[in-house]
């Protein structure tokens, strides 16, 4: 086992990266080493997709079912070694499907087809001795020892930046948004990972495809929200408990949540949202549902207190899963890509057991205080008052927008983000987006200029939105967005950031700060390059980092 794809990653003298028997996240080798033999697969599954795909051919259920592994193997989505060998297996199955779709392709277009190798031709077997065998073939350092760290992290950057896209697509895909261009983009990039390319500027190249892919899939992404449940609204939510039966949603996807009320309507059962799932109560299609109750708890890493605390069913609908505690393992499921051993899971979107565990767990006693915060600043909340914005730069009254959000996490350190919105001038605002707002979203910053000075764009999976605000808004200055009065410090935690800092990057966004630390898969080297090319910048202190953005604008 070795793993070093998310920040919450050991550290230690002998190399960054989780190794052994157990990572920070949880997972452990076999698992992990399952996962790298599933991407390994997946890869050859890519390499004749790929080829099929430049004849004009495709396999839907191929295309399908290479994004859905991808998810799987994010951090703290799925922890379950039985589902990563039925995942194996079916990879096998589908990559004998995507290479018989090729040869059909090449047959009709008279081409003789290639003999692939590598990925393409592994056979993992059916013991696990055999899997984790040959899962030594998909590790991410396969090569260190011959073309060095700085290849083998840029390998890497490609690939968690490509899994954290999947992921995106995977939420677009269950909200019935799909684009046979973007899987072909998805097997091409793949099948580019599969042949270990050595070239330092063609991964670098590489990397800013990623993010291209993935700006394309968060719009996507956003399209299949707005078009179910309509453009989120400024809404105050409830953060509070109501008396009553009650069943707590976590993770990112709407459409689970969606399915969860549908079912649950009329049974005298609130529903809860957690995390990520906080921005659901401002769309309209959602808000319909008089039993979406508020929002339950804070950021992700803090489940093991606050699951247990909950007197209801819970359950996860994507990332930001740790081991269920015995406080409340018997109460929590898992459905979509996520999987913890021996925790029921549910399939096909029947939340019926989900609905008897709540029935029969206690419940609130009582109404809790009555407190909440606001949400629903998205692009079409904000560029409705964009006049007012405006109106406010210009008059001074508000002299700079600060972006601080992305993922929060356990370790030390994230209370940089909390003492910087803390910090930031009462005549500037902040927006924030992702689980690293419950740093601060419960703070009072009043307002500025008729608005809110803390406006919550919502998930991670809504930066799209963010990037047509500062779009927006330079189009209204006739600047670029690198000279508006807008700083961006990033939180990163997983595959998803990743995607989300490639995109960026793409656009030709500059001098973003990152942390609370820079990835363990950069070398030194590499995450240089990153500074003199894009002026990227690993976070500081507070104060100072404040002062030095000011001064800058």
């Amino acid at each position: 086992m070795f793993c070093y794809q998310c920040e919450q990653t050991t550290r230690t003298r002998r190399g960054d990266g989780c190794a052994n028997t157990v990572g920070t996240c949880g997972k452990d080798a076999v698992t992990a080493d399952l996962q790298d033999l599933l991407i390994h697969l997946v890869k050859g599954v890519s390499m004749y997709a790929h080829r099929a795909a430049q004849l004009g051919a495709r396999d839907h259920d191929v295309d399908v079912f290479v994004i859905e592994s991808l998810f799987t193997t994010l951090t703290n989505v799925n922890f379950d070694p039985s589902r990563f060998e039925t995942l194996i297996a079916q990879a096998a199955a589908m990559r004998d499907r995507a290479r018989a779709c090729y040869e059909a392709a090449c047959a009709k277009a008279g081409r003789t087809p290639e003999q692939l190798a590598g990925p393409a031709a592994c056979d993992p077997g059916q013991a696990m001795d055999q899997l984790l065998q040959k899962a030594k073939a998909g590790a991410i350092t396969v090569g260190l020892d011959r073309v060095g760290a700085d290849v083998v992290g840029l390998r890497a950057m490609v690939l968690y930046g490509v899994k954290g896209a999947a992921a995106y697509f995977e939420h677009a895909h269950v909200l019935d948004q799909d684009d046979p261009t973007i899987y072909a983009e998805f097997h091409r990039l793949l099948d580019f990972l599969a042949g270990n390319p050595t070239g330092v500027d063609d991964l670098l190249a590489r990397s800013l495809e990623v993010g291209a892919l993935n700006y394309r899939v968060m719009q996507q992404l956003d399209a299949a929200a707005t078009s179910r449940y309509g453009h989120p609204e400024p809404t105050e939510v409830r953060t509070t408990p109501r008396a009553g039966k009650a069943i707590l949603v976590s993770g990112h996807d709407l459409r689970y949540l969606e399915q969860v009320l549908e079912q649950s309507a009329g049974l005298g059962i609130n529903v809860y949202t957690h995390g990520e799932l906080l921005p659901a109560h401002a769309y309209p299609g959602l808000k319909r549902f008089p039993h979406l109750a508020g929002n339950y708890g804070s950021a992700w890493q803090n489940q093991h207190t606050e699951f247990a605390d909950f007197p209801g069913a819970i359950v996860m609908t994507s990332n930001c899963l740790i081991e269920p505690q015995p406080a409340y393992r018997a109460r929590i499921f898992t459905s979509g890509p996520v999987g913890w051993p021996d925790v029921p899971h549910v399939a096909g979107g029947n939340f019926r057991p989900v609905i008897d565990s709540a029935l029969a767990a206690p419940g609130f006693a009582a109404d809790g205080p009555q407190r909440g915060i606001t949400v629903g600043f998205a692009r079409n909340a904000v560029l409705g008052a964009a006049e007012q914005v405006v109106g406010a730069v210009k008059s001074g009254a508000l002299k700079h927008f600060f972006l601080i959000g992305g993922c929060d996490g356990a370790k030390p350190g994230r209370n940089y983000y909390t003492e910087l919105a803390e910090k930031v001038p009462q005549d500037c605002a902040i927006l924030t987006l992702g689980c690293a707002k419950f740093r601060f979203n419960d703070h009072d910053f009043g307002s500025i200029g008729g608005l809110p000075r803390l406006l919550d764009v919502g998930q991670c999976n809504d930066s799209y939105s963010a990037i047509q605000i500062a779009l927006a808004l330079a189009d209204a200055f006739d600047c670029g967005v690198n000279d508006l009065p807008l700083s961006l410090v990033l939180s990163w935690l997983e595959q998803k950031a990743v995607a989300v800092l490639l995109t960026l990057l793409h656009l030709g966004v500059r001098n973003i700060r990152l942390g609370p630390s820079m990835p363990a898969f950069l070398s030194p080297a590499v995450v240089q390059v990153l500074v003199d090319t894009f002026g990227l910048t690993p976070i500081g202190e507070p104060q100072a980092d404040l002062e030095a953005m000011l001064t800058a604008a």
